[in-house]
This record gives structure tokens, C-alpha cells and sequence, in this order.
């Protein structure tokens, strides 16, 4: 049973960071006040954390290329996406493209 005590203790200073990060936009909204510059470096930061989860889950698998499949039905799913295609049609589409790669042979 002492061996979970660290755990939990990890997992309750955790969710109470995360409830204090929650609790901190509402508190502090109107009473900070950001920068031109310091915006647009948040709005660049948060394309750049965006696009390097993208990146990272579209190519790699198991610390290793995922094959070409996967990043091609990215690849589809984001010209859906960028043509305003429903949401449902640009998980298909991208679903579609990959299982028709692997099944064709294409890793």
C-alpha cells in the first residue's frame, strides 16, 4: 500500500496544477495585458507545438518511420480539410487513403 502513496501524491499535485492553470484564465482575464508582439509569438508558438504533434504522430511509429501510408492519408485528410470538406468526409478520406496504401502494399 506505501507504494502508491507517491503516486497518488503525484497524480493529486497534478490535477491540481491543472486545475490551477484552468482557474487562472478567468481570474486574470482584463487584468494582464499582452503585448502585439508577445501575441503573435504565442499565436506562432502554438502553430509551431501544433504542427511538430502532427509531424511527429503522421511519421513515426514505435520510434521508427511509420511507412508511407500513414503521412499520405495526413496528406489527404489536410487537402479535405483545406477545401472545407465536412468533418466526417476529412476522416474518411484520410482513412480511406491510408487502408487502400497498406492494402495495395504500400507500408
Amino acid at each position: 500500500m506505501s507504494s502508491t502513496a507517491p503516486v497518488l501524491a503525484a497524480v493529486l499535485a497534478l490535477a491540481a496544477g491543472t486545475y490551477a492553470f484552468r482557474l487562472a484564465g478567468p481570474l486574470l482575464h482584463g487584468r494582464v495585458e499582452l503585448s502585439p508582439r508577445v501575441r503573435t509569438l504565442l499565436s506562432a508558438g502554438a502553430v509551431v507545438l501544433l504542427v511538430a504533434l502532427l509531424a511527429t504522430g503522421a511519421l513515426t511509429e514505435s520510434h521508427a518511420f511509420a511507412g508511407w501510408a500513414r503521412p499520405a492519408g495526413v496528406l489527404a485528410g489536410g487537402v479535405l480539410a483545406w477545401r472545407r470538406a465536412p468533418f466526417a468526409v476529412v476522416v474518411l478520406g484520410a482513412a480511406i487513403t491510408t487502408a487502400g496504401l497498406r492494402m495495395a502494399g504500400v507500408g
